[in-house]
């Protein structure tokens, strides 16, 4: 927290991790999108194996940025190789389909502090309050936190816990299909919740976590101003 205390002692804290990790396999389902239009696969593959090789080469940068993480946020890790997450898709605060990549937007360069959690997840509850804070103090036109709920279901639980923490400033996004979830394990970025992903304005991944962190600390305020830096 703020005042330098951790969110859990470190056996909790892996308990808490292990359990979530163990009932987000349990409720999985796994999907796949197809390409639709007249942009065919193999269009589509370029595409995406394009921008990935931009993103790679981003290797230094990604760990410039993740030195940054000290502190409460020390746990974060530098992607290796960066790689790009334009396409992971969820539904955005007006409950429609978005994108990584329309959260950026064109020409705006938006970095996004990606983070996925369910209210079954202790370690996922405990920091929203923190995720919140961070939003209010630093969120505008160049940085996003995108806190994307994984509950399967409708959406009363998950607003109805939103609603009873106070958090006021962060957006409504939500995947009930685990698909967000499954997408990052397969990439190896995902192990349980929360996870949170460190994102460019060109939707390169610099960075990633596994477990919670406090996001309201001065660390985690020097980790995105790093992250804006250049």
């Amino acid at each position: 927290m703020a005042n330098g205390r951790n969110l859990f002692p470190a056996p909790r804290l892996v308990l808490a991790a292990l359990v979530a990790g163990a009932l987000a396999g349990a409720v999985a389902v796994y999907v796949t999108e197809s390409g639709s239009g007249n942009t065919s696969p193999e269009t589509l593959a370029a595409a995406s194996g394009e921008q990935d090789a931009a993103c790679a080469a981003k290797a230094d940068r990604a760990k410039a940025v993740a030195a940054s993480a000290t502190g409460e946020v020390a746990a974060l890790l530098p992607a290796d190789p960066p790689q790009s997450m334009r396409t992971l898709s969820f539904n955005g605060p007006e409950g429609k389909p978005t994108t990584l990549a329309d959260i950026a937007g064109d020409g705006i360069g938006r970095t996004v502090l990606l983070n996925l959690w369910a209210t079954w997840c202790a370690p996922c509850r405990a920091e929203m309050p923190a995720l919140d804070t961070l939003e209010k103090e630093m969120g505008g036109k160049h940085f996003e936190v995108v806190a994307v709920n994984v509950d399967t279901g409708d959406d009363a639980k998950p607003k109805k816990f939103l609603s009873e923490i106070g958090v006021e400033t962060l957006g409504f996004y939500r995947d009930a299909t685990m698909g967000l979830f499954n997408d990052l394990k397969q990439r190896g970025l995902a192990l349980g919740l929360p996870v949170t992903l460190l994102i460019d304005g060109e939707g390169c991944l610099l960075a990633h976590m596994n477990g919670p962190a406090e996001w309201a600390s001065p660390d985690a305020r020097k980790l995105i101003a790093a992250a804006l830096d250049g």
